[in-house]
């Protein structure tokens, strides 16, 4: 079999959005080959690890901590429904909220996968390195924050996304903290 063509190298120098959803899609390649034993891809479990952190959230409060849409999120469900790993119901304070919850299989599959979830984790920072792994988790959680989406969103030059302005200064205490 010959070799994969090599990536035109300038190509992921010209977008940073077309640069990230590469890299994205490659580690969601590498992380699935290792979950698929488990039954999970890294999205399912990820959805499967945001519910178990909040609770018992409402669909808006789910799509907003995982930064999507209502009907990404929607779509995402539905095959961890079908499965029986979640399920949804109506907020008893609020009838038009729907709450989603783990159901005991969900909570058995998310244990089953997390040794499967800690080797990919593992192989990433073994190949990419520890620091630099941690150092991309905290790059990509200023990205991902909603002080970026609003800075981005301004015209002119998005002040405070610079290192140690206060975007970056906010997210490293979140860190610090959470550590």
């Amino acid at each position: 079999m010959s070799p994969m063509p090599a990536a035109n190298a300038k190509d992921p120098l010209v977008c940073n959005g077309v640069a990230l959803r590469k890299a994205s899609r490659r580690l969601t390649q590498l992380y699935d080959t290792i979950l698929a034993p488990g039954g999970l891809t890294v999205s399912q479990r990820s959805v499967l690890v945001h519910i178990e952190r909040a609770g018992s959230p409402t669909m808006t409060e789910l799509a907003y901590a995982m930064v999507l849409d209502r009907s990404a999120l929607a779509h995402n469900l539905k095959p961890l429904e079908r499965d029986g790993y979640v399920v949804q119901k109506r907020d008893a304070s609020d009838g038009r909220s729907r709450r989603v919850e783990l159901t005991p299989s969900g909570r058995r599959k998310l244990e089953q996968t997390n040794r499967l979830w800690r080797i990919a984790q593992s192989r990433f920072e073994e190949v990419y390195g520890v620091e630099r792994a941690s150092a991309l988790r905290l790059a990509l959680a200023e990205i991902f924050s909603d002080a970026f989406a609003e800075a981005f969103g301004r015209s002119g030059p998005a002040a405070g996304l610079a290192e140690g302005g206060p975007v970056s200064d906010s997210i490293r205490s979140r860190q610090r903290k959470s550590a």
